[in-house]
C-alpha cells in the first residue's frame, strides 16, 4: 500500500506521519508538496498537523486553496482513505470534505498532553482494528480544536455513525458532544484532532495510535484482494 503525506508551508507533523507509516507500519510512503497536481498511484492520503500558511485568516483556510487539494477531493470522491490530523482536520473542514467548523479551545490556551479517547464506531476503515467502546490514549496539541456544528448536523453525524472518536472523561477543548474525530457519510474521510502518529511506539509513551494505520491497511487489502 502506498501513502502520500501532504506537506503544506507550515506543516510540522509531516515527519512524524512519515515515520509512522514507513518505520512502524512498514508500508510505502512519500512526501507530496502542496503545489503538486497529481496523486496518481497513491492508495491513501494523509494531511498532517502543523500551522499551514501560519494559520492566517483561519486554521486551514488558505491551505484549502492549495493546488493539491483538487486531487485530494478527487481521491476522496473515488473512495480512497483520506486522513486529516489536527491542522489536517481543520483543512478538511475548510475544504468541505467534512461538516462543521473548528473554534478556539474553550480555555483560549494551547493544550498539549495525552488524552483518553473512546472508540464510538469500530466499523470504519480507520477503526476496524479497535474494539467497540475501547478506550485508548493519544496525545493532542492544538489551540483551535473545539469542534462545532449545528444541531441538524450533529443529529446527522449521530444517525449515520460518523462520530468515530470522542474524548473519554475530560473534554480538553469544549468540542460539542465530546467529539474528537468524525468521518464523511461515505466513511472514507476521517478528521481528528488527536495525533495517532505520535502514539505508534511504546518509546513515545504508547502505541494506541498504530491500530488506526493498521486499520487502513487491513481495509485496503480486504477491498483489493485478487480472487484466483
Amino acid at each position: 500500500m502506498r501513502f502520500a503525506v501532504i506537506v503544506f508551508p507550515g506543516s510540522n507533523c509531516d515527519i512524524d506521519m512519515f515515520h509512522a507509516i514507513k518505520d512502524e507500519l512498514g508500508e510505502e510512503v512519500e512526501y507530496v508538496w502542496h503545489d503538486q497536481d497529481s496523486l496518481e498511484g497513491f492508495d491513501a492520503i494523509l494531511l498532517p498537523g502543523g500551522f499551514s500558511y501560519g494559520d492566517y485568516l483561519r486554521c486551514g483556510a488558505i491551505a484549502r486553496f492549495s493546488n493539491v487539494m483538487k486531487e485530494i477531493i478527487k481521491a476522496a470522491e473515488a473512495g480512497k482513505p483520506v486522513l486529516g490530523v489536527c491542522n489536517g482536520f481543520q483543512i478538511l473542514l475548510e475544504a468541505g470534505l467534512l461538516p462543521g467548523a473548528m473554534r478556539r479551545n474553550e480555555s483560549l490556551k494551547f493544550i498539549c498532553k495525552p488524552v483518553e479517547l473512546k472508540i464510538e464506531n469500530n466499523e470504519t476503515m480507520f477503526s476496524g482494528s479497535y474494539r467497540q467502546d475501547e478506550v485508548i490514549t493519544v496525545p493532542i496539541a492544538h489551540g483551535e480544536g473545539n469542534y462545532y456544528c449545528d444541531e441538524e448536523t450533529l443529529a446527522r453525524l449521530e444517525e449515520n455513525n460518523q462520530i468515530v472518536f470522542t474524548y473519554n472523561g475530560e473534554n480538553p477543548n469544549g468540542s460539542i458532544s465530546n467529539i474528537a474525530g468524525i468521518t464523511n457519510e461515505k466513511g472514507n474521510v476521517l478528521g481528528m484532532m488527536p495525533h495517532p502518529e505520535r502514539a505508534v511506539d511504546s518509546l513515545l509513551g504508547g502505541a494506541d495510535g498504530l491500530k488506526l494505520f493498521q486499520s487502513i491497511v487491513r481495509s485496503w487489502r480486504e477491498s483489493n484482494v485478487v480472487k484466483a
